[in-house]
Formats: C-alpha cells, sequence, structure tokens
C-alpha cells in the first residue's frame, strides 16, 4: 500500500527516538488496589511488541494509560517527548489524535457504511469528503474491503468488521497504534492476515503494540514480547 492511501503528508516529519517513556507508573481504578505498579516502558519510534497476559492481568488498563483515558496514580509519563504533567486539558486532544485505536469490540457505527466508518477520523477533524476520498477508497482496497465500501457493519462478517476497524484506527496516519486483542474474534488464518496488514502499516513507520493473548500469533510474528504479570510489566533484556 501506498504512504498516499494512509492520508500522509509529506511535509509532517516523523519523529525519532522515544514515542513513549514511562517512570514508575502505577494505574488504579477509585480506591481499589493498584492493577499496575512500577511500569517502566520506553517504546521507540517505528517499534512493534506484542503485550501479553493472562486475562484481567492489566492489558487494556495499560492501553488505556497510554492513550491518556486514565490518568496514573503515581510516577511519570511522557508521549512524542511531552511530559504529561505539563500537558494543559486541551493538548489532550491534539496527542490522541496521534494515537490510533483498536478496541476488541470494534465499535463501528451501525448506521454508517463501511467508508463512512472508515473516513469517521477525518470527518471529525474537519477534513471535507472531496479531500479524503481517494486516499479511504485506496485504504479499504488495502485491508481486502475495496468491494465491500458501502455496505453497512451488520452486513459484514466478523473478519471483514476486524478490517474495517483496522482502516478506521490508521486512515490519520498516527505515529502509535494500540491493538486490543485484534485477532480474539478471528479464525488462524484472518488472524495472520491481519498481522500482516499491522506489519506493514508498521514498516511504513507507525509504532505498534498489541494486546494479545494468542499464543500461536505472537509466536510467528518473531516480534518482541511485553508481559505483564502479578501487576509488573516485565521487559525483556531490563534491569530488574
Amino acid at each position: 500500500m501506498s504512504r498516499r492511501g494512509l492520508n500522509a503528508n509529506p511535509t509532517d516529519g516523523r519523529p525519532g527516538g522515544p514515542v513513549l517513556e514511562c517512570q514508575g507508573v502505577a494505574v488504579r481504578y477509585g480506591r481499589a488496589p493498584e492493577v499496575l505498579r512500577d511500569v517502566n516502558l520506553t517504546l521507540d519510534h517505528g517499534s512493534f511488541h506484542f503485550l501479553t497476559g493472562a486475562s484481567g492481568a492489566g492489558k487494556s488498563s495499560l492501553l488505556k494509560l497510554i492513550y491518556l483515558a486514565h490518568p496514573p496514580a503515581r510516577g511519570s509519563l511522557s508521549l512524542f517527548g511531552r511530559p504529561l504533567a505539563g500537558m494543559s486539558a486541551k493538548d489532550i486532544p491534539h496527542i490522541r489524535r496521534r494515537i490510533g485505536v483498536m478496541y476488541q469490540e470494534y465499535r463501528l457505527l451501525d448506521h454508517l457504511s463501511a467508508f463512512d466508518n472508515a473516513a469517521l477520523p477525518l470527518r471529525i477533524a474537519g477534513r471535507s469528503p472531496d479531500s479524503y476520498r481517494t486516499d479511504v477508497t485506496e485504504l479499504l482496497g488495502w485491508v481486502g474491503l475495496g468491494a465491500r465500501m458501502h455496505a453497512l457493519p451488520p452486513t459484514l462478517s466478523g473478519g471483514e468488521k476486524q478490517r474495517l476497524a483496522i482502516a478506521r484506527a490508521v486512515v490519520a496516519r498516527p505515529d502509535i497504534l494500540l491493538a486490543d486483542e485484534p485477532t480474539g474474534n478471528v479464525d488462524a488464518e484472518m488472524g495472520q492476515r491481519i498481522l500482516r496488514l499491522l506489519t506493514e502499516l508498521n514498516r511504513m513507520g507507525t509504532t505498534v503494540l498489541i494486546a494479545s493473548h494468542d499464543r500461536a500469533l505472537v509466536e510467528s510474528s518473531g516480534m518482541p514480547e511485553l508481559r505483564i504479570e502479578a501487576g509488573r510489566l516485565i521487559v525483556p533484556g531490563a534491569r530488574e
């Protein structure tokens, strides 16, 4: 797929170095015990990692933390070189626009066509249909939905919905893509196809973090793995 199909902007320079840095971060909900504690993590620009752990280990909580959907209870977090502690409320939406998210439950709008679902982030950003029609059409072709762009989500198969969710998550060329169990509702063959799509996106420069319990997928990918055990993030090669 060409960069044009991912809404590339030739004047938009992509940063080198870390896109995310966490030091001593903890996550808790209300007064409950910490779900995650003492998280130390650096994600470099253009990296690709799997995030694994038992159900309920805190994988989704870590993704929410990175998306700034839930603040850390303690510790420091920086995105794109900007410390969260120094951000104002007006900064958060701008930072989030640089992060694409694939949810487990797709969150597609049933009354919108596949094309309109994929284009929704651009529409919300104020882009006119004429400015993105070609890019979105090419993107849907890239994920194998070129012939289904006018179909409504209820008529799509599980694999088609997942690929549409990918298209919507990457249409604005995010710097980071967070995918929460992207192959949880599809068969092994479709899981490998989705992995190939995400790998190709990573080759174009997007940092990818996939939360998954699919051991076969993780092992077949050859990509590095981050693990959450007993509320702690284990980074291979890092000092304890």
